[in-house]
């Protein structure tokens, strides 16, 4: 049959049916704020008052949700997570970086370390997907890149500095899909960078990067060094005008009044602990009902490396009792439930669905309730 024809019954249908891993789900209140910003905001200069002090709010609401010490700074420029790739490039690896490989994501700071022409070949440690590697100390290394949650996999990985790392290498962390919905602790990292697009319910297209003492420092250095580096990816022009609430060249307004929202409802709730427990418990009924069904189950075999934020579960191939996952995405689409398709990459029979701050747990549940309607009616 074709499965755009089934029909949920509604009273098993989510609420709202939008469980994409980016562009995320977006509250309603937070779009209707951004209407309200449209007379005093958006349309106006970034080097304004109003703007100047939106940017503001976010670097402040930022340092207050991640807890961070004194003499760190919020970091942010154009371009989102792909584009700090190379900005690191450039502005905060010396000579030669090491990289923990598990997903298309992780795999892409690698290959952008890689291309640089003034820098060593990146030392890349891999596991398969579904798991995550470690990484440890390697003589001439002076950046080390972790991966808080992959994306396109849905492991999650604690952060812990590597063992044997002397006191100025520094640990850069790609925190794009975790950042908002995960703890972690400062004192383990060096620069925790992410673009707005998942957790914090905005749009793409802007990176921000948590910069302890020692990666400022670092930044410096590089810059007094005389390396050449092209003005849109200099770090140390991010740098001086984010500490002016700015940024070098014009921002997405809508993408940062969107940001601050998601930051004032997340602090306004409990701030990162609490997102972390919605996000769990979301995730704990997801993860849950694939262990109880014969037909499906979570992609991560190790319970510690499932992510509380992308879950990603597979389901049977129909000569083994299961269905199609891309016939139950185009019933579950055709019903309103939009964007649970896996990551095209990875080339798996699966489901991955998104589970940020801004989903409701009772929606992942129903979540549920509305894929074993589907499977049952196609089985």
């Amino acid at each position: 049959m074709d499965p755009r024809t089934i029909e949920i019954p509604q009273q098993l249908l989510p609420v709202d049916g939008r469980f994409g891993c980016g562009p995320s789900k977006i509250r309603p209140e937070a779009v209707l704020e951004l209407a309200k910003a449209n007379s005093n905001v958006l349309g106006t200069s970034h080097r304004q008052a109003p703007v100047k002090d939106l940017v503001g709010s976010v670097r402040a609401g930022l340092t207050s949700l991640f807890g961070l010490p004194d003499g760190w700074e919020i970091v942010l420029g154009n371009g989102g997570s792909t584009a700090f790739w190379d900005v690191a490039t450039f502005g905060l690896i010396r000579r030669q970086s090491a990289h923990a490989v598990f997903g298309e994501f992780s795999s892409k700071f690698a290959d952008a370390s890689n291309a640089a022409p003034h820098l060593g070949p990146a030392v890349v440690v891999k596991s398969d997907p579904g798991d995550h590697p470690g990484l440890s100390a390697v003589d001439g290394v002076d950046a080390y890149a972790l991966t808080h949650n992959e994306t396109s996999t849905g492991v999650v990985m604690q952060l812990t500095r590597p063992a044997g790392v002397d006191d100025d290498a520094l640990v850069l962390v790609d925190a794009t899909s975790a950042a908002g919905g995960i703890t972690w602790q400062p004192s383990q990292v060096d620069v925790y960078y992410f673009a707005p697009q998942k957790c914090f319910a905005s749009d793409g297209g802007l990176w921000l990067a948590a910069c302890s003492p020692r990666a400022l420092d670092r930044i410096r250095e590089i810059s007094a060094s005389g390396r050449w580096v092209p003005a849109s990816l200099d770090l140390k022009i991010a740098l001086d005008n984010s500490v002016l609430n700015q940024t070098y060249n014009t921002p997405a307004l809508a993408t940062l009044v969107l940001l601050d929202q998601q930051l004032q409802w997340m602090l306004g709730n409990g701030g990162l602990a609490w997102c972390e427990a919605r996000c769990t418990k979301s995730s704990s009924t997801l993860y849950a009902w694939a262990e109880s069904r014969p037909w499906a189950s979570p992609f991560v075999r190790d319970p510690a490396k499932r992510s509380p934020v992308v879950g990603t579960i597979d389901l049977a191939a129909p000569e083994d009792g299961g269905v199609k996952a891309d016939d139950v995405c185009a019933a579950l689409r055709a019903n309103g439930i939009v964007d649970t398709d896996s990551y095209r990459k990875l080339g798996r029979n699966q489901l991955r669905i998104g589970m940020f701050p801004s989903v409701d747990p009772d929606d992942v549940a129903a979540l549920t309730e509305s894929i074993d309607f589907v499977v049952d009616t196609l089985r």
